[in-house]
C-alpha cells in the first residue's frame, strides 16, 4: 500500500466545534452529542462539500499520476495490475454526516466490509466502535489500542472455541438469535452482554439476512425467559434491515418490534439498557433514513437507553476508486460492438456484484492520450461493450452491456468510483490472479491529517 503525499489546502477541521472526538479515542458512550444550530449545519454541510470537490481533485491527481507511471510494453508481469484510490478525508467527512444527522446514535463500525487499516486507524481515533464477527476481526481491532468495551462480535451462531476467546480477550457484547447459543454462552462466557437479535423485514434490501438471522417476534419472550433461568445478562436488542435498505420504512419498523422486545423483557424483570439498531445505511439515503429513525427511537426510547448502530458501507463506499486495466478486446461483427477484458473481475475486486448485488458503472479513464476522470461523457457514447475479468470462468462478467464514448483500446484504463464497500475485502486469488490490490491513498481534510499523524 503506498501514501500519495499531497500539499493542497484542505477545508478546516471540525474537531474543534465538537463534533469529531480527540485522537485519545475516549469511548463513544463519553462523548456528548453537540447541539447544532441551522447556522452552524448549513457551515458543516458547505465544508463537506467543498472537501468532496477538493476529494475528486487529490483523486484525479493520483490516478493520472499512476497511469502514467505504467509502460505495458515493457512493465514486469503484473505491473499493469488493477489500483485503488482512497480518500481518507472521506471517510472522516461521512464521519461528520453521520454526528450531523443521527447524533444520539454511536456507529460501531462493520470490518467485514473493508478492513483497510487505514480506515481503521482513523476510525478508532475518531472514538468509533467495531462491529467484529471472528477471532480475526477482534484481534485486528484490539490491535489498534481498541478497548474490549469498544466491539460488539455481532455474530448471533459463534462457533465455541470463539465465545472462549471473546472471553480470554474480554470481548463482552455479543449477539444470540437462538435458544442453543444461550447454552453455549452458559457455558463458555457466563459473564457475556447479550443482545438479542430480533428479525426484521429486509425484503427491499441489497443483501438479506433475516432468512439467516434474528429470533421471530413469537419466540423472543421464550429467549428472554431462558437467559433468565440461565441467569445470563440480556443487555441490548438489536435487528438488521439488512445491507443496502432503500429507505427509512423497515427501520421505523424494526425499531417498533425492538420496542415489543424491550416491554417483554421488562414484564419479566430484566433491564434492557441497549438498543442496537444495526446496519443498511446508505451514502445516497442517510438523510432519508436518518429523518424517520431518529425521531423514532427518541419517540419509543427514553434518553437512558444507549443507542448504537453498525455502519459499513455507509463509511467507505464513496471513498475508494478503482482502477483497471484494459488487456484485450474483441471487435464483433455489429458495428459498434465489442467485448472488452480486464485485469480484475468477480473473482478480485468485483465479487460485490456477486455477494453484494452491485452494478458498477464502467467509466473510461483513458484513452489513447486522452484523460477522462469526471467527464460527463466518459460512461455514455456510441459504442457498445460487454465487459469481462481476467480468469477463464465465463461467470467472470462485469458488465453484459455498457455505452462508452470510444472503442477502448488494449492498454487503456477504465474505472469505478463508489467502489470501497465489499470489494477489496472479499477478492480471491482464484485462477491465479492478484487478491491483493495496492491502494493509494489521499487525504481531503485537515481533521482527518491530524488525526492520522499522531
Amino acid at each position: 500500500m503506498t501514501e500519495v503525499e499531497t500539499n493542497a489546502v484542505c477545508p478546516p477541521s471540525l474537531i474543534s466545534r465538537g463534533i469529531i472526538t480527540d485522537h485519545a479515542c475516549p469511548p463513544p458512550c463519553a462523548v456528548a452529542p453537540v447541539p447544532m444550530t441551522v447556522d452552524t449545519t448549513a457551515r458543516v454541510k458547505a465544508s463537506a462539500v467543498r472537501g468532496s470537490l477538493h476529494g475528486q481533485a487529490l483523486i484525479s491527481r493520483a490516478l493520472l499520476n499512476r497511469v502514467n507511471q505504467i509502460d505495458s510494453d515493457s512493465c514486469s508481469p503484473g505491473g499493469e495490475d488493477p489500483f485503488f484510490v482512497a480518500d481518507i478525508g472521506e471517510v472522516y467527512r461521512q464521519h461528520v454526516r453521520w454526528k450531523l444527522n443521527l447524533p444520539r446514535v454511536e456507529p460501531f463500525y462493520a470490518v467485514k466490509c473493508n478492513p483497510d487499516l487505514k480506515v481503521l486507524k482513523l476510525l478508532a481515533r475518531l472514538g468509533t466502535g467495531f462491529d467484529c464477527a471472528s477471532k480475526k476481526e477482534m484481534d485486528l481491532i484490539m490491535s489498534l489500542g481498541v478497548p474490549a468495551s469498544r466491539i460488539i462480535y455481532a455474530h448471533p451462531c459463534k462457533a465455541s472455541s470463539f465465545i472462549r476467546y471473546a472471553s480470554q480477550r474480554d470481548v463482552r457484547k455479543m449477539t444470540f438469535d437462538n435458544a442453543e447459543e444461550l447454552h453455549k454462552i452458559k457455558r463458555y462466557y457466563p459473564e457475556a452482554e447479550l443482545f438479542l437479535r430480533i428479525v426484521t423485514d429486509d425484503s427491499e434490501s441489497l443483501c438479506q439476512f433475516s432468512m439467516k438471522y434474528g429470533a421471530s417476534l413469537s419466540h423472543t419472550a421464550d429467549l428472554l425467559q431462558l437467559a433468565k433461568e440461565l441467569d445470563l445478562n440480556v443487555a441490548g436488542i438489536s435487528f438488521h434491515v439488512g445491507s443496502g435498505a432503500v429507505g427509512g420504512k423497515p427501520f421505523l419498523q424494526a425499531v417498533r418490534s425492538a420496542r415489543f422486545v424491550f416491554d417483554q423483557a421488562e414484564a419479566i424483570g430484566m433491564n434492557i439498557t441497549t438498543l442496537d439498531i444495526g446496519g443498511g445505511f446508505g451514502v445516497d439515503n442517510f438523510e432519508s433514513i436518518a429523518e424517520v429513525v431518529g425521531p423514532a427511537i427518541d419517540e419509543l426510547f427514553p434518553p437512558t437507553v444507549r443507542v448504537i448502530a453498525e455502519p459499513g458501507r455507509y463509511y467507505v463506499a464513496s471513498a475508494y476508486t478503482l482502477a483497471c486495466h484494459v488487456i484485450a478486446r474483441r471487435e464483433l461483427p455489429r458495428p459498434g460492438n465489442y467485448m472488452l477484458y480486464l485485469n480484475d473481475g468477480v473473482y478480485g475486486n468485483m465479487n460485490c456484484i456477486l455477494f453484494d448485488h452491485q452494478q458498477p458503472v464502467v467509466r473510461a479513464l483513458t484513452h489513447g492520450s486522452r484523460y477522462m476522470y469526471g467527464l460527463p461523457e466518459n460512461c455514455a457514447g456510441p459504442v457498445t461493450a460487454s465487459v469481462w475479468g481476467p480468469t477463464c470462468d465465463g461467470i467472470d462478467c462485469v458488465t453484459r452491456e455498457c455505452q462508452l464514448p470510444y472503442a477502448l483500446d488494449v492498454g487503456d484504463w477504465v474505472y469505478f468510483d463508489n467502489f470501497g464497500a465489499y470489494t477489496l475485502s472479499a477478492a480471491t486469488g482464484f485462477n491465479g490472479f492478484n487478491d491483493n490490490c495496492e491502494v493509494l491513498y489521499v487525504c481531503s481534510e485537515n481533521g482527518a491529517k491530524k488525526l492520522m499523524s499522531e
